[in-house]
């Protein structure tokens, strides 16, 4: 991927959104209920969206969202999705024509294992017909990622999907934003200026919670997927997880020790 570019003056609206900025291009927001993110990265005449939410309710939601927050004409183009967790997945449907990318495998968990997911759904609290609509017509990814794959979304704003599992599920993505050298009359999150390297971890990094290990994770490759991330991001990215507020190195490095501690893993 190339280096840092220059961050534009803010035009997208996050706060009165109800999203959190983390960069002038990029926001996300946690969802009720489950208290899972999506975000939002915006380039020019393009935009990727990460993770849909629960439900198509919660899909038809976030497009409306994205929609005031793009202004006129202007829509999602791509959709990443972290893993294949209903509360991350199910509204991916609403979103018509676009181009959505998983880790190589998910393809298969949504061709066999659509009723395993609406039975999870609805025994999560997702309403059983709400959760059986959504599965009907889950989405399978469009492009498969088996390494890295890199999105050019325009205005010279490049992004990084990076296949880092198995681990909190059998096909963890992870999407890497690169910082920003900053411009005169800007700023980035961290209150200098430009911005740092924006890491959506998914349910590999939990910070609301103990990290969930359900049926389909791999306990012994998490530590390692954790390492990735940081190899990924570097010590002054900012780390977002699938549920709770942004993170840094350090609290992914001490949750990665945590879990290598309770897996019996190095």
């Amino acid at each position: 991927m190339e280096g840092r570019t220059e961050e534009p003056t803010d035009s997208v609206d996050w706060e009165s959104a109800g999203w959190e900025r983390l960069a002038s291009h990029v926001g996300r927001i946690r969802l009720p209920g489950w208290d899972a993110t999506t975000g939002l990265v915006v380039g020019e005449g393009a935009a990727l969206l990460i993770d849909t939410g629960s439900s198509l309710r919660e899909g038809v939601k976030l497009r409306a969202d994205t929609r005031t927050l793009l202004g006129a004409g202007a829509r999602v183009t791509h959709i990443a999705l972290t893993h294949p967790h209903f509360d991350h997945v199910l509204g991916t449907a609403v979103f018509a024509g676009v181009e959505t990318y998983g880790a190589v495998g998910l393809d298969t968990v949504f061709a066999y294992g659509r009723d395993a997911l609406c039975e999870d759904a609805a025994r999560q609290g997702v309403p059983a017909d709400e959760a059986a609509e959504a599965a009907d017509v889950l989405v399978t990814p469009h492009h498969r990622v088996s390494g890295e794959w890199t999105l050019d979304l325009g205005a010279g704003r490049q992004v990084l999907l990076a296949n880092v599992g198995p681990a909190h599920s059998g096909h963890d993505l992870a999407v890497l934003v690169p910082g920003s050298s900053g411009s005169s009359g800007s700023s980035g999150s961290s209150g200098s200026s430009g911005s740092p390297e924006i890491v959506f971890c998914g349910d590999l990094v939990e910070e609301s919670g103990e990290p969930q290990t359900g049926p389909d994770a791999v306990p012994g490759r998490w530590p390692a997927a954790l390492d990735r991330l940081l190899e990924l991001g570097g010590e002054d990215a900012l780390y977002v997880p699938g549920h709770g507020s942004v993170v840094n190195a350090a609290f992914v490095r001490a949750q990665r020790d945590t879990l290598a501690a309770r897996f019996g893993v190095s």
